[in-house]
C-alpha cells in the first residue's frame, strides 16, 4: 500500500506546502541567478524516470555559460560554478524547482536521483532495478556520500532503497538529508556493505 498510494500522498503532503512557503525564496534566487551570470535562470535536462521513461527535470542554473568538461564531477568552488551557484549547490536550493516534477508525478521526494538517459547503457541487471521507482529529490546514496561515491556505489545504494522501500525508511532519509544540507555530503560518506543500516 505505501509504495503506491501512501508514497504519492506523502509526496504531495510535503511538496505542496514547501513549494508555497518557498515561493518568495524562489523568486529571490531567480533574480540572483540572473544578476550573477549570463544564461537562463533554470537548467532543464532530460532525465530517466520510473521504468526508464524520460522527463525534463528542473533546476536553478549553477554553472557558467562557458563550455564545460563533459562528465566532470563538480565539487565546491569549481571554476565552472558561479558565485551564486556555489551557495545554491551547497544548500541544495538549486533542486527546489524539482518540486514541480514531484507534484506532476515524474519524481518523488525520496528515491534514486534521476540519471541521465545515456547512463542506462552502463547499468547491469542489478543496477537497472533502481528504475523500478520514481526518482527522488534525495535518497540513500545522497545521505551516504553522494558525489563522493562512485557511480556503481550510488547505484548500489539506490537498489538497496528499492529493496527496503517503506514509510519509515523515507522518514529516516528525510531526517538525514537535513544533516547533509547543514553539514555537507563529505561528513556522511559511507560505503555500502551487507552489514550497513541506514
Amino acid at each position: 500500500m505505501y509504495p503506491t498510494i501512501g508514497k504519492r500522498l506523502l509526496d504531495l503532503a510535503i511538496s505542496l506546502p514547501i513549494l508555497i512557503l518557498t515561493l518568495p525564496l524562489l523568486a529571490v534566487v531567480a533574480v540572483l541567478v540572473r544578476l550573477d551570470s549570463q544564461g537562463p535562470i533554470l537548467f532543464l535536462q532530460e532525465r530517466l524516470g520510473r521504468n526508464g521513461s524520460v522527463f525534463r527535470a528542473f533546476k536553478f542554473r549553477t554553472m557558467t555559460d562557458r563550455p564545460r568538461v563533459p562528465d566532470k564531477e563538480i565539487y565546491g568552488r569549481d571554476a565552472e560554478v558561479t558565485r551564486v551557484g556555489y551557495w545554491l549547490r551547497r544548500f541544495k536550493i538549486d533542486e527546489l524547482p524539482q518540486l514541480f516534477n514531484v507534484i506532476s508525478g515524474e519524481m518523488s521526494i525520496v528515491g534514486p536521483r534521476p540519471a541521465l538517459p545515456r547512463q542506462i547503457e552502463e547499468y547491469d541487471e542489478h543496477s537497472r532495478r533502481r528504475l523500478l521507482v520514481r526518482p527522488g529529490l534525495t535518497g540513500l546514496a545522497q545521505v551516504h556520500g553522494n558525489t563522493y561515491l562512485s557511480w556503481p556505489e550510488r547505484w548500489a545504494w539506490d537498489v538497496e532503497y528499492v529493496d527496503r522501500l517503506s514509510f519509515s525508511l523515507d522518514v529516516t532519509i528525510l531526517l538525514r538529508t537535513i544533516g547533509v544540507v547543514l553539514r555537507g555530503e563529505e561528513r556522511f560518506l559511507e560505503r555500502l556493505s551487507k552489514s550497513n543500516g541506514v
